[in-house]
């Protein structure tokens, strides 16, 4: 298990349970949901966004592709993807594109898909390209409870 230790801490103190599902090396977040044999619908995948007001995470299913005008309109943002080079700056201690989604774990706010909401289950990248963090639906929802939400993804 080669979690990212910011955000092992953050689990640790927060008390969940979770576990680390491990799998061959990938270099996206559907990959991984495929190689770990768990569905892309329950594997959420991250984008940094920013603006002068800072940054935001963007969580969406591994399924869906981010509607960043729909967040836009929903937050009353002018918002653009973040650069890698940024991003290995604000998620020191994850892989370039492992972006785990506990932004509250590295001071960052987050916006959720509603989709992820629901789910019994859910995974995501633990900080590299190896492993997954497992968790319940209702222990990621308990985590995520002060973020905001809405239909911020479509279908691919």
């Amino acid at each position: 298990m080669n979690i990212a230790t910011r955000l092992k801490q953050y689990l640790d103190a927060s008390g969940i349970s979770y576990e680390c599902i491990h799998h061959a090396p990938t270099t996206t977040t559907l990959a991984a949901a495929r190689e770990a044999r768990v569905a892309a619908k329950d594997v959420a995948k991250c984008v940094l966004l920013g603006d002068d007001r800072g940054y935001l995470l963007a969580i969406l299913p591994a399924s869906h592709r981010l509607d960043l005008n729909e967040i836009e309109r929903q937050l009353d943002r002018r918002l653009a993807l973040v650069d890698e080079e940024e991003t290995k700056q604000v998620f020191a201690d994850c892989a370039l594109g492992a972006v785990p989604a506990m932004g509250k774990a590295y001071g960052v706010p987050t916006i959720l898909d509603h989709r992820l909401l629901d789910l019994i289950h859910l995974y995501f990248e633990a900080g590299n390209h190896e492993d997954l963090v497992h968790l319940s639906g209702l222990a990621f929802r308990a985590l995520l409870a002060d973020s905001e939400f809405g239909e911020i993804s479509r279908a691919n």
